[in-house]
């Protein structure tokens, strides 16, 4: 009985043993670097630790040294003459390609190397991750040494947010935006406009937010909630410094109900289920009215990028029928039938995003409406219509690949989970969204593909703690999709491995996640107002 007992202790030590190896080996970082190697020793990060840089990589390193001091207290030195250095540098391309960064650490010094800033802040934030998931013990952090080289698989790594149904304020976007850089996502996709609010501020038009900004997805009469210009550009230029593009959506032809309701003389009708759903398309004052709105949202956001929506617009076209300029309309433009009247307004209203230097970006409903291929950016979300995403690449448009499943967050995680989406049974786990593989493409038109993108549709999110449930951790698998190959994502259990060193990050955040190793730990946040969920609907 007692060698028994003793043979079970001995297996029970090799096995911990055996685990404590593994783990060594797997490297904290998410996403997983392209190419990694551990080695012997570690670098001793304290006040005495030097941070060189030359003026090309100071944006960078002004950023690492500021988050440094805000997650550990350390307070990085800049003279060159301690005994302990993190060195940035920009390399020349041809030593480089654009997006890869090199991470080599010794025991007396660190060097990032890349061909540009952004392939900089990568290395950067990957650095930043050792050094978040290792204690400070007397004031100094032992760094175990790692040597990295690193690239993304895609040049589209996004998120988006939907703050019409629900209002989150600047605080909460600046801290997902902190999340993204941390991941290394770079586009964040802003839902700003739908049917229940209007949350960007219009000079031209203020009643568009002091109207249209009532309310929200449960409470029709909540009090206003958007964002000022000079909000959106602190926003813009805190996503900025961390490297992240903001796309804003201004949705049209549908979901303009928010909008109608401040200047009804621009609506085209809708339905009982979605009132006041369209705007006009036979009014000429419609489209100079959406020109005013589109040319100031481009001169706050930089990026030359604007989403139109494009998608649901047979919810609430219906009353376009009877409305004698539309009559006029398709007889002037020898249009057919509603679906071509849709057509005409996306194909005049990209023609003005054209005029002031931005790129059309849509759902994939507008794939057929012979946008130009060369300043169109198509969104597939339609995961059972796969043709939709076949026929944006044969009309050589460049795509972002955000089908529901896996990539709709408004969908639940869990099996034990009620309140939210599922499409036939079927849920977005970590896994599936891990796993994800794009539809077969041909080699030739894959350069098409831009990249992934993850969507939050709000309609079950009335607070930050929901928020936070549904995004984390499942942004960290995302971040592996759009950063790594599916052979290079091959071991999910490894993957579960480095998200451990991860949740007591979100605890120090005070994030409200769903943890999959204690599901029971945060129970799914659940409280609804008023039941007004329209899960069977498309977005």
């Amino acid at each position: 009985m007692q060698n028994n007992i003793r043979r079970s202790f001995f297996i029970l030590l090799l096995l911990s043993l055996a685990f404590l190896t593994k783990a060594q080996k797997i490297i904290p970082i998410i996403p997983k670097p392209h190419t990694y190697q551990k080695q012997s020793g570690s670098f001793k990060l304290s006040k005495t630790t030097s941070v060189i840089n030359t003026p090309a990589s100071a944006k960078v390193a002004w950023y690492f040294k500021s988050e440094v001091l805000r997650h550990t207290g350390i307070s990085l030195a800049t003279t060159t003459q301690h005994t302990s250095t993190i060195t940035f540098s920009i390399l020349p391309e041809k030593k480089m390609t654009n997006n890869t960064y090199k991470l080599v650490m010794l025991d007396n010094k660190i060097n990032i190397e890349a061909a540009s800033d952004e392939g900089l802040f990568m290395g950067a934030v990957s650095l930043l991750q050792l050094i978040r998931q290792t204690p400070i013990v007397a004031k100094h952090i032992d760094l175990p040494n790692w040597n990295i080289a690193d690239k993304p698989q895609f040049e589209w790594r996004g998120f988006m947010l939907d703050e019409s149904r629900h209002f989150f304020g600047v605080e909460k976007v600046k801290q997902l935006l902190d999340w993204m850089a941390f991941y290394k996502l770079n586009r964040f996709h802003w839902h700003l406009t739908d049917e229940p609010g209007w949350r960007i501020e219009i000079k031209k038009y203020p009643l568009l937010t002091l109207i249209g900004g009532i309310g929200n997805f449960v409470e029709e009469n909540a009090p206003t909630k958007y964002y000022t210009q000079e909000q959106i550009k602190e926003i813009v230029a805190y996503a900025a410094e961390r490297f992240i593009t903001i796309i804003p959506e201004i949705d049209m032809p549908g979901h303009a109900t928010a909008a109608n309701r401040a200047y009804p003389q621009h609506s085209g009708g809708g339905s009982e289920k979605h009132p006041e759903f369209t705007f006009h398309p036979g009014k000429e004052s419609t489209y100079q009215y959406l020109s005013n709105i589109l040319r100031e949202v481009n001169t706050l956001f930089p990026s030359g990028l604007i989403h139109i929506g494009g998608d649901e617009v047979s919810f609430g076209n219906q009353n376009w029928n009877s409305f004698p300029e539309v009559k006029q309309l398709m007889q002037k433009e020898k249009l057919n039938d509603l679906k071509d009247v849709e057509r005409y307004f996306i194909k005049r209203m990209s023609d003005t995003l054209t005029s002031i230097n931005s790129k059309t970006l849509a759902w994939d409903e507008v794939v057929d409406f012979k946008l130009r291929k060369d300043s169109t950016i198509i969104f597939w979300w339609r995961h059972d219509q796969p043709q939709q995403l076949n026929q944006a690449i044969s009309n050589g448009h460049q795509v972002v690949v955000c089908p529901r499943l896996p990539f709709y967050y408004d969908f639940v995680q869990d099996s034990t989970h009620n309140y939210g989406r599922k499409w036939e049974g079927k849920f977005n786990t970590l896994k599936s969204i891990y796993n994800y593989s794009l539809p077969a493409i041909s080699s030739h038109n894959s350069h098409q593909i831009l990249g992934v993108q993850a969507n939050l549709w709000t309609e079950t999110v009335e607070n930050t703690n929901r928020l936070d449930y549904l995004v984390f951790p499942r942004m960290t698998a995302l971040a592996e999709v759009a950063w790594n190959s599916p052979s290079n994502r091959t071991d999910f259990d490894g993957f579960m491995q480095r998200l451990k060193y991860q949740l007591p990050l979100y605890d120090e955040a005070g994030l409200y996640y769903y943890n999959p190793f204690k599901p029971y730990n945060n129970p799914e946040p659940v409280k609804i107002k008023k039941r007004k969920l329209r899960f069977n609907t498309e977005n």
